[in-house]
Order: C-alpha cells, then structure tokens, then sequence
C-alpha cells in the first residue's frame, strides 16, 4: 500500500470513526462470504425434518427454519449472495454511468440534450415498479438480477459524471488541452478521467447499499432470486412471514443481518466521500470527528 493509501485509511479513523467502523463490517462480511463454505456448520439447502422450527441449540446456534434447515447456515450463504450481487451490479452502475454521464458532458450539444431528456424520463418512473415490470420480463435469476439493477441505477447516476465532467471542461487545463489541438482521447484519459475518479468511487460506496436493499425487496416480493438460492429477502418472505408469529426469530435474524450491512455500507459511504469531497460533507459519518 502507497503512502497515499495509508494516509487515507489515517485520515479515515482518525476523522470517521463511525465510518471507520462501517468498514471493518464491510471487510468481514467480504470474508465471510468469501469462506462460506468453510464457516457454514451445513450446506444451506439440507433438510432435516426432525428439527423443523427447533429453537437455538448446540446443533443450530440460530435455530431451525420449517424445513429443518440451519438458520445460521442459511444467513451465512445469503451473505455471498448479497455481496456477490451488490458489488457485480454496483460495478455496472458505475459502468452505466460513466459510458452515459461522460458521454454527455464531455461530448455535449444536441446529445446532451436528448441523453439528459431520457434520463429525466427514466427517473420519473416509480423505481420499484419498474424494476417489478423488468424483471417479471426477463425472468428470475442473479444475472438478470444484475443486469436490471445495474443498469436501472446506472441512469440517474449518471448525472452525478455528467456534472463532474462539465466541472472538469471548464477549468483551465482542458481548455487549454482544446487550445493545442490535443486529439480526443487524450484529452479524455489525461484531464477527464483522472478528475472523476472520487465521483465514481463516491457513487460505488453509496449505491452498494442501496442494491442491496433493493435486491432483498425484490426478492422479498418474489421478483428476484429463485427459491432455491438463499437470500435474505428470500428469507424475509418465505419463513420469515409465514411462521413469524410461531418462530418470529425466522424474520429477525436476515432483518438485522440486512439492518447491520445497510447501515454500515452507508456510513463507510458517507466517510469515503467526505474524506474524497470536502464539499459535499455529510452528517452520519461526521461522529468524532477531529477539528
């Protein structure tokens, strides 16, 4: 690591302790879903009758779902599935940003125009019924889960690359790129890209929490992942509201653990643009802060 980066994760601790603290959740529930496998006591889909809806025990910490599948195991194995797809759609939101927002600003003009109409459009659509309307087309699985909110949360922030790319043409250096007659991609690569990279990664911490949630919504209304990958919207809308009143640790349990992910994504979010963007300060990361 540079010296670069060390003073970033520094200045992270020191100024965003809340922040600081998101990310270590974040770190731990990356290796955990790393090493599910290893860390699960069984496989998520084992089904054990005699310990349909059994409380904790030595057998299963958090207990049993009405199948008999270990509730522990299936949490762990939903956190793969939850990090897997938050970070693969989040990465093509940035994508779908970046070709729309940087196409736009940079190119201008007429395109301009019409690119920022459509995305006026867009957003104008209630976003959970779209991405309903979606995926009732193209079916259920991870890589149409991916896809629709990759490319459904890739539209409205690209506004966010576009501004920073309109900022970046007017300062001084890339009219005086224009000036010289720098050929296009250079101008590109060495003054546009390089001033939007804290926008972009801004944008990948905020957003993964928000792909999150959203895929446990998804899946929680029977829109997302097949019932045979566990989840934690899955969870949330099979057992977890079915036997809620019998078994409701069935509900609590993937609700914190999404609860817990959320909120700590947020507040790392939050820290990493404060510290990346000075002008756009937040308040949830702000906590014990130095002066």
């Amino acid at each position: 690591m540079n010296d670069r980066g060390a003073s970033f994760f520094v200045r992270l601790w020191r100024e965003r302790p809340v922040g600081a603290v998101g990310g270590i959740i974040v770190l731990i529930l990356i290796l955990v879903s790393i090493f599910a496998d290893a860390l699960a006591p069984y496989r998520p889909r084992e089904v054990n009758l005699p310990d349909i809806l059994q409380g904790p025990s030595a057998a299963h910490l958090l207990g049993a779902d009405h199948l008999g599948r270990d509730v522990l195991s299936r949490l762990i194995h939903g956190a793969r599935i939850s990090i897997f797809v938050g970070f693969a759609a989040t990465t093509l939101n940035v994508v779908v940003a970046g070709l729309i927002g940087g196409t736009s600003g940079f190119l201008g003009g007429k395109l301009d125009l019409v690119v920022q109409r459509f995305v006026d459009a867009w957003m104008s659509f209630p976003g959970l019924l779209l991405l309903l309307t979606v995926m009732s087309i193209t079916g259920r699985g991870i890589l149409q889960l991916i896809v629709v909110l990759g490319i459904a949360g890739g539209i409205p922030a690209s506004r966010v690359v576009r501004g920073a790319v309109l900022g970046v043409k007017e300062n001084a250096y890339f009219q005086a790129a224009e000036v010289i007659g720098s050929a296009t991609w250079k101008t590109l690569v060495r003054h546009v890209l390089p001033n939007i990279a804290a926008p972009i990664i801004v944008i990948f911490s905020i957003n993964i929490g928000a792909v999150i949630i959203t895929e446990a919504s998804l899946s929680f209304l029977g829109f997302g992942l097949p019932l045979q990958i566990p989840s934690w919207g899955g969870m949330l809308s099979r057992e977890g509201r079915q036997y809620m009143e019998m078994a409701p640790r069935l509900a609590l349990w993937p609700g914190l653990c999404l609860t817990i992910v959320v909120y700590s994504l947020n507040m790392f979010g939050d820290a990493v643009r404060d510290l990346l963007d000075p002008r756009l300060r937040g308040g949830g990361g702000r906590l014990g802060a130095g002066s």
